[in-house]
């Protein structure tokens, strides 16, 4: 009876201890398994049974984290206070060696990785001006990575980015730089309305000169078209003109004859139409003999 009841208790204790030993490793972690103090193995994602009061296993996140360096005023190099906020975006490698240094390496990552993210700020923004700070946040977001990068390269983590949240100058000086911005659109906006301006009217001037070309030719053609049909005229006349007119002449010369009561001598079997136009120069008229 005493020894059923002893293995009773035995089975029942195994049962507790195997129980109490199993654990399970997420898929988005990984396990250090110690005993006695010591590392003892890597525990991957799945079962895992681990000896209760002699081994311990701790899990690691590998999964991508953030963390917030918080704001802090930082005194630029031209002498003004700004806020400054950044992100850090990272995560625990998965091989063993980069978790185990991430455990071994370095006490608690996270905050260390806040307080190297501020110094490397303050020195960073230290160096430039408060414009040139808001200008110029891709170089310091770049400088912050690659400085963050270098001083965690043995806490087997990967800085996977970092960003600049804000860079706040004070409020008197925003105001100012509001005005100034303010001022500088407003004169570029006059810039960009008198160059409009200007354009307009040289387009309005080389319009007037075209439609002035325009009308000039149109006169020039116009006057060669006059001239040329005033050559024709002339050429007219020159070839029909000259010659009625020695006809003319000689007419009025025969009409003035005529009224002077001269005499004319017209030939027998002469018409008196032909003589007049043999006086006067011109062709006689054809005499039709007719025979019947």
């Amino acid at each position: 009876m005493v020894i059923s009841n002893v293995v009773g208790v035995l089975v029942i204790a195994a049962v507790i201890i195997f129980f109490s030993g199993i654990r399970i490793v997420r898929p988005t972690h990984r396990g250090l398994i110690e005993r006695l103090g010591k590392y003892h193995r890597f525990a991957n994602p799945g079962f895992h049974w681990i000896i209760p009061v002699i081994e311990k296993i701790y899990v690691v996140n590998t999964t991508e984290q953030m963390v917030d360096a918080q704001p802090q005023e930082i005194i630029t190099n031209d002498n003004l206070n700004a806020k400054v906020d950044a992100q850090v975006y990272f995560k625990v490698k998965a091989d063993e060696e980069s978790v185990k240094s991430s455990q071994y390496n370095v006490n608690n990552y996270q905050w260390q990785i806040v307080n190297l993210a501020r110094t490397t700020l303050r020195n960073i923004i230290g160096t430039l001006t408060l414009k040139s700070a808001n200008s110029e946040r891709g170089k310091i977001n770049a400088e912050l990575h690659k400085t963050l990068c270098e001083e965690t390269r043995q806490w087997g983590l990967e800085i996977v980015r970092t960003e600049l949240k804000e860079i706040d100058p004070p409020k008197d000086v925003q105001e100012t730089m509001n005005k100034v911005v303010k001022a500088e659109n407003e004169k570029i906006a006059a810039i960009d309305y008198a160059t409009a301006t200007e354009t307009g009217a040289d387009g309005q001037k080389r319009a007037e000169i075209k439609k002035a070309e325009g009308i000039k030719q149109a006169r020039i053609l116009q006057a060669e078209g006059e001239a040329e049909a005033i050559q024709l005229v002339n050429e007219a006349a020159q070839k029909y003109f000259v010659g009625n007119a020695q006809v003319l002449r000689r007419l009025e010369m025969v009409e003035k004859s005529l009224e002077n009561n001269a005499k004319i001598i017209v030939p027998q079997n002469a018409e008196l139409v032909n003589v007049i136009g043999d006086m006067a120069g011109i062709l006689p008229l054809k005499k039709e003999v007719e025979k019947k």
